[in-house]
């Protein structure tokens, strides 16, 4: 049994799209622990979603192998889920049936998927919004939603994909605080793009830095910070000074 619960090898990829080849990763390796959250940094456009999808079987390497448990990946497992950048609901189903909407794909008995629609909705603390549309919600109950979604199904691994980018500043930490609770809680292991520094810092027990692209892995940093961590670790010294040399290393 591998140590390790996910891991890239080697992985390339490019894109025959336009004028010429995009080569948007190449001979990069990951290797993510069981329990752990490790968040992706790197340059604007260096590869960062195209790695998640890689992770999460959504598309193939063209060289390499992505593994889950020493396996290689072929498709999307069903003990990993995506939240994107956009929660993309379906706007003509209320909270409870956006949620529902993967245990349905499933065949999952009404009973046993409305008890986890009901333990879910508590989770991430949208009980009293059940009934609701998504247009009568705030974007930052909406990436709930979108996080509730990808819960019920009891993922080992959660991939996030810039989850919070759109949001105000204020909405962002709330929403990285409960992200860290809901970790804690469920004890999955997270992956997490971000273009935020500070964001990386305050949730991650490693921090990869990739560069431009075609992306490989060009630094690491271990967040060896005391969880739990509020907001206000924000405003540490030990704080600050990874995030300069993570913002560094990218610069780099």
């Amino acid at each position: 049994m591998s140590a390790y619960i996910l891991q890239a090898k080697s992985i390339s990829k490019t894109f025959n799209t336009g004028r010429r080849p995009i080569a948007a990763v190449a001979n990069l390796h990951v290797n993510v622990r069981p329990g752990e959250f490790l968040c992706i940094v790197g340059p604007s456009g260096c590869g960062k979603t195209t790695l998640l999808q890689l992770l999460g079987g959504l598309i193939l390497p063209d060289s390499g192998q992505v593994l889950l448990d020493g396996r290689p990946l072929s498709e999307p497992p069903p003990d990993i889920s995506i939240v994107f950048q956009k929660p993309n609901l379906m706007p003509w189903r209320t909270v409870v049936d956006n949620i529902l909407l993967p245990l349905q794909i499933q065949g999952v008995p009404a009973g046993q998927a409305q008890k986890k629609v009901s333990d879910t909705l508590a989770l991430v603390g949208l009980t009293e919004f059940a009934h609701a549309y998504p247009k009568e919600l705030s974007g930052g109950m909406e990436q709930r939603i979108a996080v509730g979604r990808a819960l019920i199904q009891q993922p080992r691994i959660l991939l996030l994909d810039e989850p919070f980018a759109a949001l105000d500043a204020l909405t962002r930490e709330r929403l990285n605080d409960e992200l860290l609770r809901l970790w804690r809680l469920q004890q999955f292991t997270a992956v997490m793009v971000t273009h935020n520094i500070r964001e990386a810092v305050l949730l991650a027990d490693r921090v990869l830095v990739l560069s431009p692209r075609p992306a490989t892995v060009s630094a690491e940093f271990v967040i060896n910070l005391p969880r739990p961590r509020p907001p206000e670790t924000q405003y540490s010294e030990a704080f600050g000074h990874l995030a300069t040399e993570i913002r560094q290393a990218i610069q780099d």
